[in-house]
């Protein structure tokens, strides 16, 4: 009687091994049990994501900030002034031309705080120069946050959490997924799965850090500069609309970084090729104008452009990957993995 193990295809090294994948036969039951804990491991890696997240709100809060302390310094002019406070207060911004002091030309912003001094028997109001202001003086227009709701800081945490929980919390999901849906895949589907996923986190990442360390500085520095054009004052925002803004704006920078992952697996299974890219490429430029326009939030059309210049290049780069796997296939018609 012949074994089973003589109809499973052999690999180079001689093991038997299932090119089908598909893993251990279970019932319908045993799939819903596993199904089961896995929305049970899933659900608690969120939750404890959500409760770090809520702890370190503080941490949270001044990382989302720091590009907007960049938006403010970029705003710095580059006439020299002098600049007058009392406590924490702003009285004088002036140009130096029109403050005197004395023979010594400025050259550099000069902030000077006004405090009591005295003078003989007389108590008075004297200037003294501050060795080190706050940065936010420095700023021509600082841009400060504030809620105005009893319940505002309370949003603000409950918004925090959830982006943040469900972004430190999405490997652990993702992995969780994984191990209930990859022993039923094929081999060469399982590569593939993780190739793609491999690059889509790349890709993530990237968008990222490009919206992080470019765009949000750029988009907030111009966007108060346009308020400021139109007549109105930019200096205090709702703490809770910049913390939505923010995250929303970063998410869809990192969702938008997909694209080549989502055109190049329509080349894969044969929706597209090189030729189509090609050929409507100008139709692609549009959409990913069109695509810029709606995620960005404050429709900046700089920011717009900003976001869509990228997108363009891995465009690009994802047409220069499709024409590598042409040519390979013209090659070696049987290569058909990616």
């Amino acid at each position: 009687m012949s074994d089973e193990s003589d109809h499973l295809p052999v690999m180079a090294d001689g093991d038997p091994t299932d090119e089908e994948g598909g893993g251990p036969v279970k019932s319908f039951l045993e799939h819903l049990e596993d199904l089961r804990w896995t929305l049970i491991r899933c659900a608690i890696a969120i939750f404890l994501g959500v409760i770090t997240c809520l702890s370190a709100g503080n941490f949270i809060i001044r990382v989302l900030t720091i590009p907007l302390e960049r938006a403010q310094k970029a705003r710095i002019t580059k006439e020299p002034k002098v600049i007058v406070t009392i406590g924490t207060n702003l009285l004088a911004r002036l140009p130096a031309k029109q403050f005197m002091l004395g023979t010594t030309p400025v050259t550099n912003d000069v902030v000077y705080r006004v405090m009591p001094a005295q003078i003989g028997d007389n108590s008075v109001l004297a200037l003294v120069a501050d060795t080190n202001p706050p940065p936010s003086v420095l700023y021509d227009m600082p841009m400060t946050l504030k809620t105005y709701s009893p319940g505002g800081g309370f949003t603000i945490a409950v918004q925090l959490a959830i982006f943040g929980g469900l972004t430190i919390s999405a490997p652990f999901v993702l992995f969780f997924l994984g191990q209930f849906i990859l022993p039923a895949m094929h081999v060469h589907e399982k590569k593939f799965l993780y190739r793609v996923a491999g690059a889509g986190s790349l890709l993530f990442f990237a968008g990222i850090a490009f919206c992080y360390f470019v765009m949000l500085p750029i988009t907030l520095s111009t966007t108060a500069a346009f308020s400021n054009w139109l007549g109105f004052g930019a200096d205090e925002w709702r703490a809770d609309e910049f913390i939505s803004f923010c995250c929303w704006f970063l998410l869809g920078m990192g969702l938008s970084f997909q694209l080549p992952l989502v055109l190049l697996s329509l080349v894969k299974i044969g929706l597209l090729d090189v030729a189509a890219l090609s050929k409507y490429r100008a139709y692609f430029y549009v959409g990913i104008l069109i695509v810029a326009g709606f995620v960005t939030p404050d429709g900046n059309p700089l920011t717009m452009l900003l976001m869509a210049a990228p997108l363009m290049f891995l465009y690009e780069v994802t047409v220069v990957i499709a024409w590598f796997w042409a040519r390979q296939e013209r090659k070696d018609p049987a290569v058909t993995e990616v």
